[in-house]
């Protein structure tokens, strides 16, 4: 833990240090993404240049976006810190680990610009013998994108306390194993390794389900409900410098998802184009088609998580309300 503490501090250090001048007129606006459906309204942006549209509208036609593909909580926010990155999207948990760390400081303060995406985790396994979470053993190994801060870490630490009680919600943690979902999906589909369950999200999550010999163990929206996964934050600095672009952003969130919504064949298509996903158009209207996958930029059920992790003791920090994590543009959607 010792060690963990200093490379935190280390990283804020270099944050404080080193982290971009943010200031207006930025020519480039640095955003991540990760692997999956979940991020397909960041790709339908990068496709249909939105980004730069809303931007130009909003007086800035010099600015461009550049789309960084970074997975797993940890690192995206090593990367927001060490100024490596203008706007994150990323895990409600994997957002509050860090929120909570940096509350107050000005110098480092997060909140988040948006929510993104809904579906449902599956916790896939190839082991027979387990048909619940009390049936996994030392044998057995379940892959994360990042271990304990990743989205699915936590989803899956939620679905533990909820069978065992807060007190024992990282009992599997000693089983879990760090590894983007494309990787996953490959050493599960393979038969071959000690790695053989997978705390999946789509399309990873929909093509394991298809696949015999492999099943499913629960499925996230069965113990959270149907809430925001998935969600766009940046710094208190960006934002202050910047009201213009996170105006701009959100617009061209809030088109890409009209987009989906409209044209779930095009949408598809550019999923598997900018995505570079060995999968059919059909299979991704499918998953777009399901009542689970929702695309909107309102936050819902992100106290869940901040409760949840405030009460097991992952973060120090609680909000009073959804609105203590936000930027007030946001403020006037339905949030939860």
């Amino acid at each position: 833990m010792r060690h963990r503490f200093v490379r935190w501090v280390a990283i804020v250090a270099l944050g404080a240090f080193s982290a971009v001048n943010a200031h207006a007129e930025v020519c480039e606006v640095r955003i991540s993404r990760g692997f999956g459906v979940l991020y397909l309204p960041l790709m339908v942006m990068e496709s249909e240049k939105l980004f730069e549209k809303q931007a130009k509208a909003a007086g800035a036609s010099h600015v461009t976006a550049t789309y960084l593909v970074l997975d797993g909580g940890n690192v995206i926010n090593d990367a927001m810190l060490s100024g490596a990155l203008d706007i994150a999207s990323i895990g409600v948990a994997g957002f509050l680990t860090l929120w909570a760390k940096a509350k107050d400081n000005p110098a480092l303060e997060i909140r988040g610009l948006s929510g993104m995406s809904a579906s449902s985790l599956y916790l896939m396994t190839r082991n027979p013998a387990v048909k619940s979470l009390k049936d996994f053993s030392d044998k057995d190994r379940i892959a994360v994108p990042g271990i304990k801060t990743s989205l699915p870490a936590v989803i899956l630490h939620m679905a533990v306390a909820k069978e065992f009680g807060d007190a024992d919600y990282a009992k599997l943690d000693p089983i879990t194993v760090g590894l983007p979902h494309p990787e996953a999906l490959t050493v599960l589909l393979s038969g071959k390794g000690e790695i053989n369950s997978h705390m999946a999200s789509p399309p990873f999550s929909y093509i394991e389900d298809a696949t015999p010999g492999l099943h499913r163990v629960f499925n996230s929206v069965d113990v959270l409900g149907n809430i925001t996964l998935d969600m766009t934050y940046t710094t208190r600095r960006f934002f202050e410098a910047n009201p213009k672009l996170c105006a701009a952003f959100i617009a061209a969130m809030n088109e890409a998802n009209a987009l989906i919504a409209k044209d779930r064949k095009k949408a598809a298509d550019i999923y598997i184009t900018v995505g570079k996903q060995k999968a059919t158009a059909d299979e991704i209207v499918k998953i777009l088609s399901d009542p689970s996958s929702k695309f909107s930029t309102v936050p819902d059920g992100t106290m869940k998580y901040a409760e949840f992790m405030s009460r097991v003791g992952t973060i120090k920090a609680k909000p009073a309300s959804w609105k203590d994590l936000f930027f007030p543009p946001i403020y006037g959607v339905p949030g939860s």
